[in-house]
């Protein structure tokens, strides 16, 4: 379950950085703080479907995008 955590971080930062969007941008469009999505970046959290679907919508990809 960690490895997943991790994964889902690491193509979260790639993508969000390919883009360049910053961690506070993706923080005020799902209303949390900025801590929060370091936390999944660096897998110390496990988000919930919702997130990670409002997440994927955020960058502008899919939540499959995410996962893999």
């Amino acid at each position: 379950m960690k490895d997943d955590a991790k994964r889902l971080g690491q193509n979260l930062k790639k993508i969000r950085t390919k883009k360049d969007i910053t961690q506070v941008s993706i923080a005020k469009t799902l209303g949390v703080d900025r801590s929060f999505v370091s936390n999944i970046e660096n897998g110390k959290t496990n988000p919930t479907l919702s997130t990670i679907t409002n997440l994927a919508k955020a960058l502008g990809v899919s939540a499959d995008e995410l996962l893999k």
